[in-house]
């Protein structure tokens, strides 16, 4: 569907079941250069089982329109937006990486609209190298090929996807390079200069699952640590042997948590 936040035209996916103002809703935050494909098994469990799932490709990406959104700070702002134009009070966030940064803000700020918040690969602060931001500015698929390096497991390089003749990193290395000139480098660089993460953990009030991978090099586990202790109510699962893109490498797994967290 489409929803009109902030006079952009915003595509949202739905998990092929219409949204329903009376059920509660899960929304799904997407990382850098991504869009909502990623969240393909999780929203579409979720839609089946009594809740809206909402996978809205942030401005500038995927099928949204507009600019990408300069800070971490303007995309939880956009998502408090997004409920209120779906007229929706209350939800639970999920967000992967910089989305996962963007749920975390949202619920410091915001903290009335979040119920529970879930963060995927999340690293407080959340660096990116010089070499990376360089090759992105310059619009240079070397930038692609790096990401792509970083955010799988060894094993996973290799292949292993339960889905016969699915390629995982081919996949995530088109979804890259689908996304406009100039969007990479600005979704990197909004999570190299966030700097309110551990105050907006202080100031949030709801409970919250952090989902990392044992073999994330993109955001290692260890990034995460000081995060968890400024959480009010923290839970943790780690995922053995997995990369930073954790919804491809283990989408079971994730979907587990999740339904362990949410019930």
């Amino acid at each position: 569907m489409r929803v009109t936040v902030a006079g952009r035209s915003i595509y949202c996916y739905t998990g092929t079941r219409p949204f329903a103002a009376a059920q509660p809703s899960v929304v799904f935050v997407h990382g850098a250069a991504n869009d909502h494909g990623v969240w393909a098994l999780q929203s579409r469990y979720w839609a089946h089982h009594g809740r809206n799932a909402l996978a809205p490709d942030l401005p500038g990406h995927g099928r949204s329109e507009g600019d990408a959104l300069a800070s971490v700070e303007a995309i939880a702002d956009f998502l408090a937006q997004f409920l209120d134009a779906l007229g929706v009070g209350t939800a639970v966030f999920v967000g992967h990486s910089l989305g996962a940064l963007a749920v975390l803000e949202c619920a410091g700020r915001h903290r009335g609209r979040c119920e529970r918040v879930v963060l995927l690969g999340p690293a407080v602060p959340m660096v990116v190298s010089d070499a990376l931001l360089d090759a992105a500015r310059a619009n240079d698929h070397a930038a692609f090929e790096l990401i792509n390096g970083w955010s799988f497991s060894p094993a996973k390089q290799l292949g292993g996807n339960r889905q016969p003749g699915v390629w995982l990193t081919g996949n995530a290395m088109r979804l890259m390079e689908r996304s406009a000139p100039g969007v990479l480098h600005t979704d990197l660089l909004a999570c190299h200069r966030y700097e309110g993460g551990f105050a907006a953990a202080a100031g949030a009030q709801c409970p919250a699952l952090l989902v990392l991978g044992q073999r994330d090099i993109m955001a290692p586990p260890k990034n995460a640590q000081a995060l968890v202790q400024a959480l009010r109510d923290p839970r943790v699962v780690t995922l053995p042997g997995c990369g930073h893109s954790m919804m491809s490498e283990e989408p079971d797994a994730v979907l587990d948590a999740l339904r362990g967290f949410l019930g």
